[in-house]
């Protein structure tokens, strides 16, 4: 990656950010796709390492075939990185929390996202 994002560059990755959640939950893996940059790379518990879009999009489209709504509670951006904070209701009525951790790229498309779940002691 090269330089930090400019302040502009990281609002509208917020932008790409919160929709990104809207397409997941609507099923729009084409729309997805276009708020990926092609060497992404995003890590979650419950699915294997996915480098570059290809590999996103299909550890995304398992995701979306299990269906569910994401409710986001926190959204917190500064230079290069987004933090998300937020709670996914799946279509058997499992809810968990979440917080997601994105990288941006230079041109605003997510470069990376690592997912941590919450589990109750």
């Amino acid at each position: 990656m090269g330089t930090v994002p400019s302040t502009a560059t990281t609002a509208a990755a917020v932008d790409h950010v919160r929709l990104a959640y809207l397409y997941l939950d609507a099923g729009d893996l084409d729309a997805y796709a276009s708020l990926v940059h092609e060497d992404a790379q995003f890590r979650r518990p419950d699915a294997p390492d996915a480098r570059g879009r290809v590999e996103v999009l299909a550890m995304l489209a398992v995701c979306v075939r299990a269906g569910g709504s994401h409710e986001l509670f926190k959204v917190v951006a500064d230079g290069d990185c987004i933090a998300v904070v937020g709670h996914h209701t799946s279509s058997d009525g499992a809810d968990v929390e979440f917080a997601d951790f994105f990288t941006i790229a230079d041109d605003g498309l997510l470069l990376g996202c690592r997912r941590f779940y919450y589990l109750a002691p």
